[in-house]
């Protein structure tokens, strides 16, 4: 009896240990969001409540960076009751009022006191009286004088308070106090207010939606600066919590539809992939320096602050100077600031789910089916833009979508996201509907990786197919300079001119299989270079200078690389000597079956790229080619011609099979 008494004692230790266990966080909003729901109801919990009733001022709000927790004296708590009818720095901003409003609710679920209900429903009264009659929010209500009246993003500010009303609104079993009718009918008119607010705050470059500033002006909605260093500008940060708001609604109006998707490539193209960000700490973990390290496929983040119209990120100290970078501006706001962000990255891995969910479905009714967009400079079709037109296009389509380019000469750098799958680039006519741009390396200037942001047309979405076309790169003799990226799987690219000089082609794609037919591509060095498997058949591949042809990057282990069936090598005058192929990547794999070569192809064929070890494990080989540029005997010994049983193993089935059966006819 006396061991079973003892151990009783001790499971009511444990139990006690483990339910004040809980409360063991430091920090204020820690202590709301982490501890287990039987912690609401100890006396502990009991005794910070008090505290939180004290510090609410009676129009409902809660002045920020409290800590609630802490211990308050007598004279503590009669100024905090002299304070109630003031309305002193009573906000929303660093999460205030709406954390508190949570608390209370986590303390009603456990404790049914009447307080804790008052408190909550006084907190919600409190944030539908300040909302603008424009549907945003100030950071301080009552007004405070200065940047504090702007429509609030800064800090997710106005988003928080949207998700509170959202979620009364809703009517959802979030928060345990449910108010009555009539007030979750205030809430559903609030929450249609801000949405309404967001949809017009949404910034516009050169006609396009974007995304959003930490602050907009309450009257004119333009972006608005805060702080010194806090000047108006596009926010990385601020956008994220915003857009997963917008898809968080069931059944969305099309116009917020447009806002995300458009928010979503605004996300996309702003992401920084080159830099890492590396903190200094001293020996108490406290950051004495942040430096920005240059890196490769680094993770993707986004600044704090970007130009409205560049994009271009920039960094500010107190004295409101804009510079380039972090290493500009001193140690006190480079340090104690955040000026990078991962959120976006929460955006982007949720959207093609609800692009799925919403592509096809805009509010309560079915969407018009789009599958046939024309695309016209003189204003005779649905868009003069083809960014524009693919910008239309719903998201994971069951059909393909048809966007038919009119001739005419389109300047344009495009790129067809991989949400949009099943799109047919179809033009006009191969000689008069053109697709042109002009980046190149040093223009684009991101460090070594800089030549795969180069492209004019970038295809990232599978099932693509393109016909009809012109593709050009016009930067000329400017180095590394993309046409056509294509980093897709199952592409067909038909009666298609390619157009460029160095690196006029580039095919990726984790096991991605292409498929070129009667092309003509042109280009100096490397012009058809990656790691994809495509197929070229009846192209003429035409070498502006000598160089080489194609740069593989074949992975290991893959069956076929670049191959090259029916082909006619041609070249400029002054291009004598031409190689086949060189290996980017040791297991490169190229192979020309039934190809005519001209003279200008060297005798030797292929080059190793001074890789050795590329000798033994790159694939090069030639069948049955004619023309003086095929001489076979004089070929390097370490590649192949192939016999006929071999080069009955190079079909079109067997190069381009795919879980999609035919998918090339």
């Amino acid at each position: 009896m006396i061991q079973f008494k003892k151990q009783i004692m001790l499971f009511l230790c444990l139990c006690s240990f483990a339910v004040n266990a809980q409360n063991t966080y430091k920090r204020w909003p820690e202590i709301i969001r982490k501890s287990d729901a039987a912690w609401f109801a100890t006396a502990d919990a009991k005794r910070v409540a008090e505290n939180v009733l004290l510090y609410q001022r009676d129009i409902g709000g809660w002045p920020k960076n409290i800590q609630m927790q802490d211990e308050l004296t007598e004279k503590q708590k009669k100024d905090l009751i002299a304070l109630k009818k003031t309305a002193v720095e009573t906000t929303t901003d660093n999460g205030a009022t709406c954390q508190e409003m949570l608390f209370m609710s986590r303390m009603y679920e456990q404790v049914k006191d009447e307080r804790y209900r008052e408190s909550f429903l006084n907190g919600l009264n409190y944030l539908l009286e300040a909302q603008y009659p424009n549907g945003g929010w100030p950071q301080f209500y009552p007004l405070k004088k200065g940047y504090y009246t702007h429509i609030t993003y800064n800090d997710d500010s106005m988003v928080n308070i949207m998700n509170v009303i959202k979620a009364v609104a809703d009517e959802s079993d979030y928060y345990s106090i449910k108010p009555s009718k009539e007030i979750v009918e205030k809430c559903r008119k609030s929450f249609d207010k801000g949405i309404d607010c967001i949809l017009k705050t949404q910034y516009k470059q050169n006609g396009v939606l974007t995304a959003w500033c930490a602050q907009h002006d309450e009257v004119t909605l333009a972006p608005a600066n805060a702080r010194a260093f806090e000047l108006a500008s596009l926010s990385g940060y601020e956008s994220t919590k915003i857009v997963l708001l917008l898809m968080s609604i069931n059944k969305p109006s099309r116009e917020v539809v447009t806002a995300v998707k458009s928010a979503v490539e605004w996300f996309e193209k702003t992401k920084i992939t080159n830099l890492e960000e590396k903190r200094v700490l001293n020996d108490a973990g406290k950051i004495v320096d942040k430096k920005m390290i240059p890196a490769t496929n680094a993770k993707p983040i986004w600044a704090r602050f970007m130009d409205l119209e560049t994009n271009e990120p920039f960094f500010c100290d107190r004295d409101g100077i804009r510079k380039k970078s972090l290493d500009q501006i001193g140690s006190e706001r480079r340090n104690g600031y955040s000026w990078y962000s991962e959120a976006p990255q929460e955006v982007l891995k949720k959207f093609p789910d609800w692009a799925v969910k919403n592509g096809t479905k805009v509010g309560a009714a079915e969407k018009k089916i789009v599958d046939y967009i024309t695309v016209a400079q003189d204003g005779s079709g649905d868009f003069t833009k083809i960014q524009d037109a693919i910008y239309a296009t719903p998201a994971f389509p069951y059909e393909k979508v048809t966007i038919f380019i009119k001739n005419g000469i389109y300047n344009e750098k495009v790129r067809i996201p991989e949400w949009n799958n099943n799109v047919f680039l179809k033009g006009e006519s191969k000689e008069n509907t053109i697709i042109t741009f002009d980046d190149n390396f040093s223009r684009i200037a991101l460090g070594r990786n800089s030549t795969f942001y180069t492209y004019t047309l970038l295809v990232e979405g599978d099932d693509f197919t393109a016909s009809n076309l012109t593709i050009k790169n016009t930067s000329g003799e400017h180095g590394q300079a993309i046409a056509l990226s294509v980093v897709a799987n199952r592409a067909k690219i038909i009666n298609c001119n390619l157009l460029g000089n160095q690196d006029t082609l580039y095919l990726s794609g984790k096991e991605a299989k292409q498929y070129f037919k009667d092309c003509y591509i042109e280009g100096t060095t490397d012009f058809i270079f990656g790691g994809a498997t495509a197929l070229f058949e009846n192209c003429t591949i035409h070498s502006i200078k000598s160089s080489y042809i194609t740069a593989a990057s074949t992975p290991e282990g893959t069956s076929f690389g670049f191959v090259f069936k029916n082909c006619k090598l041609t070249a400029a005058p002054d291009a004598k000597e031409v190689y086949l192929g060189r290996p980017w990547r040791i297991y490169a794999k190229t192979v020309f079956i039934n190809c005519e070569m001209g003279k200008q192809i060297k005798p030797e064929g292929w080059e190793n790229w001074s890789k050795p070890e590329a000798e033994k494990k790159a694939f090069y080989a030639e069948y049955n080619c004619t023309g003086e540029g095929f001489q076979p005997s004089k070929r390097v010994t370490w590649s192949h011609q192939l016999s006929k049983k071999e080069a009955g193993q190079y079909s079109i089935e067997n190069i381009l099979k795919d879980k999609v059966a035919n998918w090339y006819f």
